[in-house]
């Protein structure tokens, strides 16, 4: 079995990772720092955004590696995927947010697409 990192740690190597890319990111709502749910909102800085939630069924693949879904195939505008958030929150308040500004692509997160 893969060790797996906790959250917080997670959302640190990715906030690091994206800064050693030259990629702006930060932490909108901190959850849980063992085992709380990680959204992710890349901000194209073009006013849309792309939201990349927590999958149906395992959070991890086989390798050990969070899994996600990407729930806007179409970038869409902050107000949008504000209103996803709030009402994901209402549901998890450990729920992560965190927001990377990547205009050209997924700050290296894949998914699939729900």
């Amino acid at each position: 079995m893969t060790a797996r990192l906790k959250s917080e740690l997670w959302v640190q190597a990715l906030l690091r990772r994206c800064s050693v890319e030259g990629k702006f990111g930060a932490v909108l709502h901190k959850g849980n720092a063992e085992a709380g749910a990680v959204m992710v909102v890349i901000n194209h800085l073009n006013g849309t955004h792309t939201l990349f939630v927590p999958p149906a069924g395992p959070a991890y693949d086989d390798n050990g590696e969070r899994r996600f879904d990407n729930r806007t195939p179409t970038a869409l505008p902050w107000l949008e995927i504000s209103s996803f958030i709030q009402r994901a929150r209402s549901f998890d308040d450990d729920l992560w947010v965190v927001e990377i500004e990547d205009r050209d692509g997924f700050a290296g997160l894949s998914a699939e697409v729900t």
